[in-house]
């Protein structure tokens, strides 16, 4: 057998990414299988835990078909996976209803309990309870449908459910476990005191690892699904958020990323928990031991693009960010009689903690046209950014140089943007978009008893956008006018 292979997978909402990963830090195959969500309600966001374990095996059939060699040679998995969802298993590890997602917003009177009830949990849970977050999504099924929430027998994150189905062991890691706001994110353990209230026993949660660590081997029906060894062994793995950075080499107390995806996020890497509750930053266990980070959650990133894209009938993303290009250029300051956009298309988090806010166009005119709204939604998601910057940075984090992973990061147009609204360095890295899963590779390495140096390798960088300083005043100038539409937009759900 030649030289070892990591197998690493991510389960993001849009679409499932499988990679094969060697030693050196080189990818060496990667697939993908795209994802739907169900939306049965408004406000309502959810998936069936089958289709991801179907994704899996589509995903790692063709990585097996293209590249047989290499995937003869996997030697440990690593997983990742989008955080916050609610996957309620029976006595018999069957799911009892679909899964409740990070964007779905119908616990937004629950989480108001929690805080009201218990407002000094958020110290110890890193976060203030929100709707998207997986504590006020059980309360809900306890009111809601106490059939269901009486025959839970355990309740996993997604990416935890794809474990399961790998090694049949009910088990999480610290990372994921931390955005279920059961956990004790300084202690790095289950907070029994919120379990509690929210109707559960510690029984009912899976025992906890660190993201390098080992957590259960493959089953032989697993083996024999996939084509792999059995008893291979799985990593503890982790949230998309903290995988991405270890993917990109963030993992050290000053190092800082922007996720510019169907959401969008500032994180900066701690040494210790440091959170701002009430300023909606969130306070989380990275995926490395002894390691934390400090995030600003935006609900709609990169969505926005793509959604202002449809309503103008584009023919794509790209055909509109020409169209803003030819029409605003960067090489002079942006008018002050442009439209401004609120990006809170689907509520807010940081700073707001707001899921009802809603975004809009503010300042259109006769003159208005595709380019100039174009420009205001990123610009407008920019903005949001800087909120979420400046909160972060009121938890005490540093926010130096920020690398900017995500589908918003094909764009130099938006990279050097952010630049100028941000007033920081943002650079852009070659195969970012597999970061969360070259991430969870390199924790099945660990986790393996191999791979400690490629922690240190980030990924090659792609450009490196600075500041432009005719740029900023006017930037400055609008974003002080961005912050005052914010009253109008929360009188309007009042």
């Amino acid at each position: 057998m030649g030289s070892p292979i990591s197998l690493g997978i991510d389960l993001g909402t849009s679409e499932l990414k499988a990679v094969l990963l060697d030693e050196y830090g080189t990818v060496l195959a990667h697939a993908s299988v795209r994802l739907t969500i169900l939306r049965p309600q408004a406000g309502w966001s959810e998936q069936n835990p089958e289709n991801w374990w179907q994704a899996c095996l589509t995903a790692l059939h063709q990585l097996r078909q293209s590249h047989p060699d290499a995937y003869a040679r996997v030697c440990c998995i690593g997983l990742s996976g989008q955080m916050h969802g609610a996957v309620l298993l029976d006595h018999a590890d069957r799911v009892l209803r679909p899964a409740i997602l990070w964007d779905d917003s119908r616990a937004i009177a629950q989480a108001q309990w929690l805080q009201n009830a218990h407002p000094e949990f958020a110290a110890v849970t890193g976060s203030l309870p929100m709707a998207g977050l997986t504590a006020p999504k059980l309360l809900w099924l306890k009111q809601h449908e106490p059939q269901v929430f009486s025959e839970i027998s355990c309740v996993l994150s997604p990416k935890d459910y794809l474990r399961l189905r790998l090694t049949g062991e009910r088990i999480s890691d610290v990372s994921d476990a931390a955005g279920t706001l059961w956990l004790d994110v300084g202690k790095r353990d289950w907070f029994e005191p919120m379990v509690q209230a929210c109707g559960l026993r510690l029984s009912q949660l899976p025992r906890l690892v660190e993201g390098s660590a080992a957590a259960g081997g493959l089953t032989a029906e697993a083996a024999a699904q996939l084509g792999l060894r059995g008893q291979l062994l799985v990593a503890g793995g982790g949230g998309d958020n903290p995988v991405s950075a270890v993917g990109i080499g963030a993992i050290d107390a000053g190092h800082g990323f922007i996720t510019l995806g169907t959401s969008a996020a500032i994180v900066a890497i701690t040494d210790h928990a440091a959170g701002n509750p009430v300023s909606a930053v969130h306070s989380f266990c990275h995926a490395l031991p002894q390691r934390w980070y400090t995030m600003g959650a935006m609900l709609a990133g990169a969505s926005c693009l793509r959604w202002i894209t449809n309503l103008l009938g584009q023919t794509s993303e790209q055909a509109l960010l020409q169209l803003v290009q030819a029409g605003l250029p960067q090489t002079q300051p942006v008018a002050a009689t442009l439209p401004l956009f609120l990006p809170y298309l689907a509520g807010e988090r940081t700073p707001h903690n707001d899921p009802l806010l809603r975004g809009g166009f503010m300042n259109l005119g006769y003159d208005s046209s595709a380019a100039t709204l174009g420009y205001a939604v990123l610009e407008g998601v920019g903005f949001g950014l800087l909120d979420a910057m400046h909160a972060v940075q009121s938890a005490g984090a540093t926010v130096g140089a920020c690398a900017l992973v995500g589908g918003g990061a094909r764009s130099n147009y938006w990279a050097q943007l952010l630049s100028n609204i941000l007033d920081r360095e943002i650079y852009t890295l070659s195969g970012s978009e597999l970061s969360a899963c070259i991430g969870a590779a390199k924790l099945g390495f660990l986790a393996y008893g191999r791979g400690g140096d490629l922690l240190q390798n980030g990924m090659p960088v792609k450009e490196r956008f600075f500041p432009i300083p005719a740029q900023q005043p006017m930037l400055q100038e609008r974003y002080q006018k961005f912050r005052g539409l914010l009253a109008a937009a929360q009188a309007l759900h009042d």
